[in-house]
């Protein structure tokens, strides 16, 4: 394989929904470029893109795969990208190490849920986005009526390339309004015959094309001036103004072909080679010190490592990018964010799992390389002297969460260290030890994303694993204050214990004057404060604790343990053990024994009075609510509302977006815990959602009773 310069590199992520085609797509690129001699299916399990044995058995791409077309002396590197939404972090990667997206539309249905959700990606990102309409020869394929589709939902940004003389089950031949010729297929596809264009279509075809100059001639002035004067642009001038105005984001040129029956491969090849923008062409990558990294060849070798996976017969392989320089097999480069020493013994390009060994790889190139010693994803290795480090690619919060346990205790540790190699190798995984829930708690982008998980670590690492609903982690507090004191005595022989302790508690709320006095029943307690200890909660909300003890009824050694036991119950609330936050503590009277007296019995004494205190001031407890925003079609919009009123979730604003339907509502994480799953029965599949935390907010007093109900069976359990 030749080495490719920077300026003969096009990096390209393959978009779509569920079903669009990309594999079928990516396929007929492969067999049309020679890379392949035969076409793979999804029913064979024998495609280049879907290697993995979790993809073969589901039949749905799980993985982003790099594969690379040559073609007219450039180097296609295409990411093709799950469609699924549940694989959603794919797609972020590969937009953020690519110069364009190029989004398959099925030809049959248009813009889908899933079109939409992969363009707002794109859009925030701000990348070019290139369209084809694939499919062409399905029976239901209606070109004009998807091209409508698209610009009603994209606006006029959206501009056609081509367009097939008849869609559907006849279709065979192209409309090319750059060549302005029409390109005809045999039943196999392959390479297409040029001729004039069909009389027929003849109006239709220079109507377009002279939108479509109009619109390349936007983004050059010196082009928008020969477009005044002579009304044309050469093929040359327009491809020229197309790219310029993909490196704007103010063009969305739109393609048609037929991946199935090979049909529009070829030159949609040498559309893509010739418009989408060149490494160097994009602006400049910044670096995590916000210095531009110029894309030079000539420069410092520099890598950023954007993938690594554990792929079979392989082992581990590293994905990267050439930011800078022209890596070379054998070089010696330094990890700059952990500090090691690396060789990079071997360059591959890639196709799917095969790896084809290259000499060199240039800037803006796409690449992996395999057995290194201490590369993880998102690291940088540097030639010696340059100190530039990239962490640019952000990843969406995660909607669907479950707690893992190995059906066997002792393989626990195993566990989890499959668990990070599965989050190195997919970011959007979280793990979390919580040592509030007393849970690992996986979190995800869906059910499918986690049921995926269980079948790789029971099918590929042989450890079986259950999934449960992770506890929700409450919190607790106080409406009003109240007062408690308690008394730890213990005799048994030798020193005994004892320790006494009066305390007043009440909300925190920030900005209230100091406390002064109080009054319970009869009886009027004044504070005398000596000394306030204000204590952030690592779980949120404040503590805030007050040493009103005066006349030496305490001595001040025992007040660190005082402190302490009240920890102890905010850390495990009296109601439901929950953690406990915002609460005012007064500690304002008590009593010790010369002898007997230490710093367990203040403990103890303290935790038992700040528990009948908690109890008295009209204890709540709070449950986290999320903001979630839901996209949807128009048609299930009764059916979503109707379930939202069941998950106690309280509607915020609706609005339409691009043809579809938006609700923002908030709904406790409670009722959350399967709505990825509910929200795809309810909609057929065709909405999505994300959600984020909001606040914490008071519960029902049923759900309360109910709270507390469990949490005392629960200790009645354990005793």
């Amino acid at each position: 394989m030749k080495a490719y310069k920077t300026n003969e590199i096009r990096n390209i992520s393959l978009l779509g929904g569920k079903g669009a085609g990309k594999t079928s797509l990516a396929e007929a690129i492969l067999h049309n470029c020679g890379t392949i001699n035969r076409k793979g299916t999804i029913d064979a399990g024998n495609t280049v893109c879907d290697y993995f044995p979790v993809e073969k058995e589901y039949g749905y791409s799980v993985f982003s795969t790099l594969f690379y077309a040559e073609n007219c002396g450039k180097k296609l590197n295409f990411i093709d990208c799950p469609g699924s939404d549940d694989f959603v972090g794919n797609i972020y990667t590969a937009l953020n190490v690519t110069e364009a997206g190029l989004m398959v539309i099925d030809g049959q249905y248009g813009v889908e849920v899933g079109t939409q959700n992969q363009y707002r990606i794109i859009d925030g990102i701000h990348k070019p986005l290139l369209m084809v309409i694939n499919k062409m020869e399905a029976e239901k394929s209606d070109f004009d009526n998807v091209l409508n589709n698209l610009k009603e939902t994209f606006g006029n940004k959206v501009v056609p390339l081509q367009f097939p003389a008849t869609s559907g089950p006849g279709f065979k031949s192209i409309v090319d309004l750059l060549l302005m010729k029409q390109l005809t297929y045999g039943p196999d596809g392959g390479k297409a015959t040029i001729s004039d264009i069909d009389p027929a279509l003849a109006d239709k075809a220079e109507e377009l094309k002279s939108a479509l100059v109009e619109m390349a001639a936007e983004n050059d002035e010196a082009l928008m001036d020969k477009f005044f004067e002579s009304g044309e642009l050469s093929e040359e001038e327009m491809i020229d103004g197309i790219r310029k105005g993909l490196i704007d984001c103010s063009i969305i040129p739109v393609m048609c072909c037929s991946g199935e029956k090979e049909m529009g491969i070829d030159r949609l090849l040498e559309i893509l080679g010739n418009v989408v923008p060149a490494p160097q062409d994009m602006p400049a990558q910044a670096d995590n010190e916000g210095n531009e990294v110029a894309l030079d060849p000539a420069g410092p070798v520099s890598l950023f490592f954007f993938k690594t996976t554990v792929e079979p017969h392989i082992g581990e392989v590293s994905y990267f990018k050439v930011m800078s320089g022209t890596i070379k097999a054998g070089t010696d480069l330094n990890n700059m964010n952990r500090g090691s020493k690396e060789r990079v013994a071997q360059l591959n390009a890639v196709c799917g799992l095969t790896k084809t060994t290259v000499d060199e790889m240039a800037a803006g190139d796409i690449g992996a390389t395999v057995k290194l010693k201490d590369v993880r994803r998102g690291n940088t290795l540097n030639e010696k002297g340059l100190e530039s480090t990239f962490d640019f690619i952000e990843y969406p919060a995660p909607k669907f969460q479950r707690a893992i346990r190995p059906q066997n205790e002792s393989e626990i540790e195993k566990l989890g260290a499959i668990l990070n190699r599965m989050h190195e190798e997919d970011p959007t995984l979280l793990i979390e030890q919580s040592k509030e829930l007393k849970q690992t708690i996986v979190s995800g982008q869906g059910e499918f994303h986690l049921r995926t998980l269980k079948w790789r670590v029971e099918n590929n690492d042989k450890v079986m694993i259950e999934y449960q609903e992770p506890k929700i982690p409450y919190r607790e507090t106080i409406t009003k204050a109240a007062r408690a004191d308690y008394r730890h005595k213990k005799q048994s022989g030798g020193s005994g214990q004892f320790g006494e302790v009066h305390l007043i508690v009440e909300p925190y709320r920030e900005g209230d004057p100091e406390p002064d006095t109080y009054k319970f029943g009869n009886q009027e307690y004044k504070m005398s404060i000596r000394d306030k200890q204000e204590i952030p909660l690592e779980w949120g909300g404040m503590l805030v604790i007050y040493n009103c003890i005066v006349g030496g009824a305490i001595d001040a050694r025992f007040i660190p343990a005082i402190v302490k036991g009240i920890m102890d119950r905010m850390e495990q609330g009296p109601l439901t053990g929950s953690y406990a936050r915002d609460v005012r503590v007064c500690i304002y009277d008590g009593k010790m024994h010369p002898v007997d007296s230490n710093e367990i019995s203040f403990r103890l004494a303290a935790r038992h009075a700040f528990s009948d205190a908690f109890r008295n001031a009209n204890p709540k407890v709070l449950e986290p609510v999320y903001d979630v925003e839901i996209l949807l079609p128009s048609d299930s919009m009764g059916g979503v509302q109707s379930d939202l009123q069941g998950r106690r979730g309280i509607m915020m604003d609706m609005s339409s977006s691009n043809g579809l339907e938006k609700i923002k509502a908030k709904i406790p994480l409670k009722e959350m815990a399967s709505y990825s799953t509910a929200l795809s029965s309810i909609t057929g599949g065709r909405a999505s959602f994300n959600m984020k935390f909001a606040s914490y907010e008071l519960v029902p007093a049923d759900v309360q009773s109910q709270l507390l109900k469990e949490y005392e069976e629960s200790k009645q359990d354990e005793d």
